[in-house]
């Protein structure tokens, strides 16, 4: 019997991905949404998530979807009522208040899940195994888009907690930490933050790696031309490139063909949250996170050009 579960901000990610997922899968049952700019045909709506929870009792699982600002409120209302939550990326707007969460969950016997969209493409899988047991050379990070296009009238990116191109750049980063068999931290950080703006628009890092490979990554949102979504290792024993978003793999510049179809990386989400709540547990690896706070902890900032979103 599929479990219900409610979706908490019904905006562009929700109505992308979220809730056609939740429709295509037999273990989910969209019961309520809340919402105050629309919510779904045929799904009861709340305004708020103090309603929900008081109104559907029954509803035992909350998917929160809202911007990074205000999920800790209402991640915390819902474990408070005994609720379990998955947390759309990424899991906060601090770092303090996603440790303050797993803490509760912990506390409560209860399930948290601090999704990482990106690390459930397609071929993540298979880069993370061929990479066991090789000694890495180098890594690199290309991971380029515009932001007009993924991202119209979200004012809130450009604000304090908005993480601006880390928005997109955690992406990758979700990524480079699960096919990694290493720990890296960052060195260093380059910003460029436009004038009229609060968070970066373009960043460059460089890693501290254990056996001394360099690991680097360049994230911009000025990209015209299509997105450019790449990871390339070179090891001792070949290179890989997984492009794409991780639906691409390649081997010695090589594509290796997958296998079976591609339910895509929501539906993949949302199958280990189910498991996750068979058994009992949480998943919050908060280490994309870390890169990013720090980064913006050690990076050199540059004004640059002020962004519009017209013109």
């Amino acid at each position: 019997m599929p479990r219900m579960i409610a979706l908490v901000g019904i905006g562009k990610i929700a109505r992308d991905q979220h809730i056609p997922s939740i429709a295509a899968s037999d273990g989910w049952d969209l019961a309520a949404t809340v919402s105050r700019s629309g919510g779904v045909e045929g799904v009861e709506t709340h305004e708020t998530i103090e309603a929900l929870l008081s109104a559907r009792p029954d509803i035992g699982v909350i998917s929160l979807t809202m911007p990074p600002g205000p999920r800790f409120a209402a991640a915390k209302a819902a474990l408070e009522a005994g609720r379990h939550v998955m947390l759309e990326k990424p899991p906060g707007a601090s770092f303090a208040e996603c440790q303050t969460l797993e803490r509760m969950a912990r506390d409560r016997g209860l399930t948290l899940f601090a999704s990482w969209h990106t690390r459930h493409a397609a071929r993540v899988g298979a880069a993370r195994d061929w990479l066991a047991g090789k000694r890495l050379r180098r890594l690199t990070v290309t991971w380029c888009e515009d932001v007009r296009k993924w991202h119209p009238g979200q004012d809130w990116i450009w604000e304090p907690g908005g993480l601006g191109v880390f928005d997109t750049g955690i992406n990758a980063l979700s990524v480079v930490t699960e096919i990694l068999h290493e720990d890296i931290h960052v060195a260093a950080s380059e910003l460029e933050v436009p004038g009229n703006r609060q968070t970066p628009i373009t960043a460059r890092l460089a890693f501290h790696h254990p056996g001394g490979a360099e690991v680097t990554a360049f994230m911009s949102w000025r990209h015209e031309g299509g997105e450019v979504w790449d990871i390339e290792a070179e090891t001792d024993a070949g290179t890989l490139l997984l492009s794409e978003g991780a639906t691409m793999l390649s081997l010695d510049g090589g594509p290796v063909p997958a296998q079976g179809d591609d339910p895509g990386e929501y539906a993949r989400l949302y199958a280990h949250f189910a498991v996750l709540l068979d058994k009992g547990e949480s998943d919050v690896d908060l280490r994309p996170f870390c890169h990013v706070v720090d980064a913006l902890s050690l990076g050199r900032r540059r004004s640059v050009a002020d962004f519009h979103e017209q013109g």
